[in-house]
């Protein structure tokens, strides 16, 4: 699935008008180098939870971290698990575009906000389409899922989503917190 962000789209409008620099990515996986052709290999994991009312729901999530990683997401992949995903963590809260180019199966697409809730679901995106899928409003991170599985599941929005990466991001900078 491709990614794009305005922030993204920000960046690149500033570096195509050379009003803003900055250096080269540390590896190649950190540039986007061309229009993805294949499914990329598993990427690291981690347990993410959602917490509704109907009781807490576990999936192993691949995180998609490098702009590459988040450019191909789940793209030529022909299956995703019930409870499998992948979380795309931004650098920032910012406003999350996504869609389905490439992306073979029907996805749920949860936005996360700054404090580790879900604000909008989009359930069962198309496959293969090119409409636009918004987080409206700033998140935190993206999270996919099996078409269909948050309604299954009773999935909504305002739901906690906890993670080892989400609390990262949650927690106060080492200069905000009080010595005693």
């Amino acid at each position: 699935m491709n990614r794009q962000t305005f922030g993204t789209l920000f960046l690149s409008l500033a570096l195509a008008s050379g009003g803003l620099s900055l250096p080269l990515p540390a590896s190649a996986d950190d540039a986007i180098s061309g229009a993805p052709t294949a499914a990329q290999p598993p990427l690291p994991k981690e347990t993410l939870t959602i917490t509704s009312a109907s009781g807490k729901h576990d999936f192993t999530v691949e995180k998609a971290t490098t702009l590459r990683q988040q450019q191909v997401g789940e793209m030529f992949r022909t299956s995703l698990p019930a409870d499998q995903g992948m979380l795309f963590l931004w650098s920032a809260p910012q406003q999350s575009d996504m869609w389905m180019e490439n992306t073979l199966v029907p996805l749920d697409i949860v936005f996360i906000d700054a404090n580790g809730r879900i604000q909008s679901i989009t359930e069962n995106a198309v496959p293969q389409s090119l409409a636009r899928i918004s987080s409206h409003g700033p998140a935190m991170a993206t999270l996919e899922l099996q078409g269909g599985i948050t309604a299954k599941l009773g999935i909504v929005v305002g739901d906690r989503v906890t993670s080892s990466s989400l609390e990262a991001k949650m927690a106060p900078p080492a200069s905000a917190k009080k010595s005693h």
